[in-house]
């Protein structure tokens, strides 16, 4: 099989670090644009891509691009393109569709179009006039953008933020791939100590040990194309045997959430558990009036309630400028505060080092980031993981 276009799709602000991802993942041929990254790479990286990237939403494969201004236009070109070398004879294929800006507005159109494009090509190959849809699922989403067109289908199925150890909800979880996002923006490294003082169910803590541990974030779940023929099984076998390889063990990272809420808490222990993660990360009641820590040198990164519901205002802003006196007991520590507060930096006494625009779902926020002292380096450089493993 030839080389694959891909594309990892991404919430707005996070695409220089899906991109960082798919590189570290060994392919060189990255294209970056507004909310997705594309790479070509070999048919393994379906697989690869949907195991270790831990920002991106989905991984696409992508099967054209062209424009098309008329319905003939898209019906024509969408039928050339080799759906029944990926698409079974028993396969269900919906249909998904959006529209900017360009001359073919109606996206039920386009997605019917799109779907009998797709059938009329199907008929060639396997010689039927009616496909029950009843196997694996390629899930297809016509997009158009300024009378340009791609096709892409869906190799994920849930979106990868579904690690598979959240089975519990909590009120306004943070996303796994923001979480990972924020960690892996923050360069912490394994060697030094984290803390999240508003854990909740344990997001951030959890998505911080599997980067210690690198442990592979989609090791515990499944995706669509594991279903799919073309995809061989030889190829997800290998796949989760090098995820498995890479994990690192007898190595526990100094990771730790702390939260007044102890209910939820127990939330966090049970996902921590069915992330694999044993003993990797603790967890206690403390309010962050109480924060401090024998550790010289560290980070804080946590996603703090943002009053943004009726009531609620005063008591974050008393609770932001509590932060502001605690953390600067820490002066020696790093801090990443994801929060859409507009007035954050007053009410926390300090101007952030950087601000960086991100999304928690619909909500507009900024990742405030405080820097502190680069610590000395004692281990002559090595990685403490290997070195205690």
């Amino acid at each position: 099989m030839s080389e694959l276009q891909l594309i990892a799709t991404s919430a707005f602000g996070l695409e220089a670090v899906v991109a960082r991802e798919v590189r570290e993942l060994g392919y060189r041929e990255v294209r970056v644009e507004n909310g997705r990254v594309t790479f070509s790479a070999g048919p393994e990286a379906v697989c690869r891509a949907n195991l270790w990237i831990r920002t991106a939403d989905r991984v696409l494969l992508k099967m054209g691009e062209f424009e098309a201004r008329t319905f003939e236009e898209l019906f024509e070109q969408t039928r050339s393109l080799p759906w029944p070398d990926w698409i079974t004879a028993d396969a269900s294929f919906p249909v998904s569709g959006k529209s900017i800006n360009s001359r073919l507005f109606s996206v039920p159109d386009c997605q019917a179009i799109v779907k009998k494009a797709i059938v009329e090509k199907m008929k060639t190959r396997y010689r039927r006039s009616w496909f029950e849809e009843t196997g694996p699922r390629y899930r297809v989403e016509v997009a158009l953008l300024k009378d340009t067109v791609t096709l892409t289908m869906d190799t994920s199925g849930a979106g990868l933020h579904k690690r598979g150890y959240r089975k519990l909800g909590s009120e306004a979880p943070l996303r796994e791939t923001l979480a990972a996002a924020i960690i892996l923006l923050s360069r912490w490294q394994p060697d030094r100590v984290l803390i999240d003082p508003f854990c909740g169910s344990g997001t951030i803590p959890i998505e911080a040990a599997l980067i210690a541990l690198r442990m592979a974030p989609g090791l515990n779940r499944e995706f669509d194309a594991e279903k799919w023929p073309a995809i061989p099984g030889e190829l997800w076998r290998r796949a989760r045997e090098e995820a498995e390889d890479r994990v690192v063990r007898n190595f526990k990272p100094k990771v730790h959430g702390f939260d007044i809420d102890g209910g939820v808490l127990d939330l966090a222990r049970y996902h921590a558990r069915r992330a694999g993660l044993g003993e990797a990360v603790t967890f206690q009641e403390r309010p962050v009036s109480d924060l401090r820590s024998r550790h010289r040198y560290g980070h804080i990164i946590c996603n703090p309630p943002y009053g943004l519901r009726l009531g609620e205002k005063a008591g974050v802003e008393r609770l932001y400028r509590e932060m502001g006196k605690v953390f600067r007991g820490l002066d020696t520590w790093s801090y990443y505060i994801l929060t859409a507060h507009p007035a954050f930096d007053r009410l926390f006494g300090r101007r952030p080092d950087k601000k960086r625009k991100l999304y928690n779902g619909r909500i507009q926020c900024n990742l405030y980031q405080y820097f502190g002292p680069r610590p000395p380096r004692e281990d002559g450089g090595r990685d403490l993981r290997e070195s205690e493993g």
